[in-house]
């Protein structure tokens, strides 16, 4: 006996896997997601407008989305599971009628007609000769079934010739008679199982909508209320303004990325006051500094100008010139804080033999009004603005001597263990208190302001030169050096000359 199942629904293909149905929906909905919005650009605007763009509403369609995939899949798989084993159940029953009919057929006993055991549709005995020799009750008289009643070359049959419209599972059985081969055909009611497709597919689709709602929901409420430390930071941001540096976001009390947003906030509006303090400090320092000389210079000019005596009026000239350097030079060093505060790396970068650079500033400098002692036993090159270089030298020197007792000495050396070109510029004079150290570094700090006045400082020599160090990567310190004051400066070297 062979046998033979036959399913009448041609779109029913449990065996097909969920992974490339699932592929190949997508893909085509995709598809025709984009030939649509190439074809109707007002389509695209419309989608653009409609896709949500605040991070709440983004989070709450992405997490709906991904759990309407994942419901999506699961229901399918339970559906087609449900299917699955239902059909099975029914194909074993009308086997099982099949073969009981099949041993009666080769017993010689095929009555007609055939008796319908319950969940069977129909039973059709068909002869070699395609003439039914037994059917059951309620299609008798219909013609045989024959391959023609396939649908569109599917395995399934059309039954709908006799008389049946609802879905049946068809299994096929030969058997041999004393007459000769005979091909039975048992139809059984899918009916059962096409009600409990659909009542589970209902019951899945109203579970898969409570579902997504309460998601949704959830979602919402909780991505708002773990945004709303990120609105409150955004709001006090918002409302400070240059003038009120001030104030601070609020930082949540939880040890999480909003609160570490929120201290880094925090720390970066410190550092916003703290550069907006030096820069009205400077602003009000640069301001007194250049208002005194120009004060005394009109002063000077106007007495000059009304004096009768022409050698009064010389000294009044005289003293307004120097008066004018000082301006000339005080404005010089402003410009070079400027840029110095607003260069990158675009500054030339060649390299400077140091050594060299040493020698020929204390050279020119002369030996007043106290000798320079240098001390540069082999070359040391660096990478860097010469010209700036030779500022930052120009301008220790200069404060050196300055502050110096009797000598101003110069030491350069290549530390091996960093790598760095090591610049000492000492001088003999009073040492620096450790809580000066820093305070000098400041712009128009003086310690002794009318001895530094007195002497043509500014106070900005000192910054000057730290700010030229750390814009070629290297640091200015004041070393705790005893009987002497000594300011050291770092810088990178290179290594690779002379390989």
């Amino acid at each position: 006996m062979a046998d033979r199942t036959r399913d009448r629904t041609p779109g029913r293909t449990p065996g097909r896997t969920l992974a490339r149905v699932a592929a190949r929906v997508t893909a085509r909905l995709r598809a025709a997601a984009h030939r649509r919005l190439a074809r109707h650009p007002g389509l695209a605007t419309l989608a653009e407008r409609l896709t949500p763009r605040s991070v709440r509403a983004r989070t709450t369609l992405a997490a709906c989305l991904s759990v309407a995939v994942v419901l999506a899949v699961a229901s399918a798989a339970v559906v087609l599971l449900l299917r699955a084993n239902l059909e099975r159940t029914v194909e074993t029953g009308a086997r099982e009628q099949a073969q009981a009919v099949a041993r009666l057929a080769t017993d010689g006993h095929l009555g007609n007609p055939l008796p319908l055991d319950h969940g069977t549709d129909f039973i059709q005995a068909v002869d070699a000769n395609g003439r039914v020799v037994a059917a059951s009750q309620n299609i008798a008289g219909h013609s045989p079934l024959t391959p023609a009643h396939r649908r569109d070359g599917h395995t399934s049959f059309n039954l709908g010739a006799l008389g049946d419209e609802h879905h049946q599972r068809v299994t096929t059985i030969t058997a041999t008679t004393p007459t000769g081969p005979v091909t039975i055909h048992v139809g059984a009611s899918l009916r059962t199982v096409d009600a409990a497709e659909d009542l589970t597919t209902a019951a899945l689709a109203a579970l898969s909508a409570v579902l997504l709602l309460t998601v949704g929901a959830l979602t919402w409420r909780a991505t708002g209320r773990a945004l709303r430390p990120v609105e409150a930071i955004r709001a006090e941001v918002a409302a400070i303004g240059d003038r009120d540096l001030d104030r601070r976001v609020p930082e949540p009390r939880s040890d999480d990325e909003i609160a570490r947003l929120a201290g880094t906030m925090n720390a970066m509006l410190e550092r916003l006051e703290a550069a907006g303090a030096r820069q009205r400090r400077f602003i009000a320092d640069a301001s007194h500094e250049l208002r005194s000389p120009l004060t005394v210079l009109r002063t000077q000019l106007e007495v000059a100008h009304t004096h009768p005596d022409p050698d009064v009026r010389g000294e009044l000239v005289t003293g307004a010139l120097e008066d004018t350097e000082r301006l000339q030079t005080l404005a010089t060093d402003l410009l070079l804080l400027a840029r110095l505060d607003a260069t990158g790396h675009d500054w030339p970068h060649e390299p400077v033999d140091l050594a060299e650079l040493v020698r020929t500033s204390v050279a020119a400098r002369g030996s007043e009004p106290h000798p320079v002692a240098v001390r540069a036993p082999a070359p040391v090159t660096v990478h860097g603005n010469p010209l700036w270089l030779g500022r930052l030298l120009t301008n220790l020197l200069d404060n050196a001597q300055r502050h110096a007792g009797h000598r101003v000495t110069v030491t350069l050396h290549l530390d091996r263990a960093t790598g760095e070109a090591l610049l000492d510029v000492a001088n003999d004079g009073p040492p620096i208190e450790p809580a000066d150290r820093e305070k000098i570094f400041e712009r128009f700090a003086r310690l002794d302001d009318a001895r530094s006045r007195d002497d043509g400082g500014t106070g900005l020599g000192l910054p000057i030169a730290r700010d030229i160090a750390t814009v070629h990567g290297g640091t200015l310190t004041v070393l705790d050096t005893p009987g002497a004051t000594t300011f050291r400066t770092r810088l990178p070297a290179r290594t690779d000359v002379g390989r």
